[in-house]
């Protein structure tokens, strides 16, 4: 049996996708280990679940660096930890064309809504402010726009006329820690190839 791929974990906050991914890992449900946690928030919550873990961590605060300088410094550490697939759970930054050159199509993220539909902050709120009957949360390769690189899976969730933001964030939360995790199996498995904004499943 060879070695496990590592996963690097950046986040901003509470890391709740961060800690679906690690309860998955420790039930044998994703064939891999978090290597290192990163956070640029001293006050991430994520970052000290972490530690509660017994997970590797590192704190690499944002403020006052340009993008590109910040990322430099994230990626250094990812490098140094033989990261094989970076996932952002809650990570409340932009990366750079630097920092995804070096991990071409092994950076994933989440984001709560079928995308492209409400990328960007506050999508639950775009959602019903827009009046749509359906949202839900996509797993996509991460490139240097917004919320833009292939999407590997999405999940549906209906909107309820009665719905907050923080009553369809929630449903919608649940989703996401489910299909993130089979997100990542799939991509570790490296059964798939990408046809230009298409992921498709390779046949064996």
């Amino acid at each position: 049996m060879g070695t496990l791929p590592r996963l690097g974990i950046l986040l901003s906050g509470r890391g709740s996708n961060f800690m679906a991914i690690a309860d998955n890992i420790a039930a044998g449900k994703i064939r891999a280990e978090i290597a290192i946690v990163i956070s640029n928030r001293a006050d991430a919550a994520g970052l000290e679940e972490a530690r509660k873990r017994g997970l590797e961590t590192r704190l690499i605060p944002s403020k006052g660096f340009e993008r590109e300088q910040y990322d430099r410094m994230v990626v250094d550490v990812l490098k140094e930890k033989k990261v094989d697939l970076v996932c952002l759970a809650g990570f409340m930054r932009l990366l750079s064309a630097y920092f995804v050159s070096h991990f071409p199509n092994r950076i994933l993220n989440i984001h709560p809504s079928i995308l492209p539909s409400f990328p960007g902050l506050e999508a639950q709120h775009q959602a019903l402010q827009h009046g749509v009957k359906f949202s839900g949360c996509t797993v996509h390769f991460v490139d240097e726009n917004l919320d833009a690189g292939p999407i590997i899976a999405q999940a549906i969730v209906s909107i309820l006329d009665e719905d907050t933001a923080e009553t369809l964030s929630a449903r919608i939360l649940k989703e996401e820690h489910r299909i993130y995790s089979e997100a990542i199996n799939f991509v570790l498995s490296g059964n798939f190839r990408i046809k230009e904004r298409r992921v498709i499943q390779s046949s064996r």
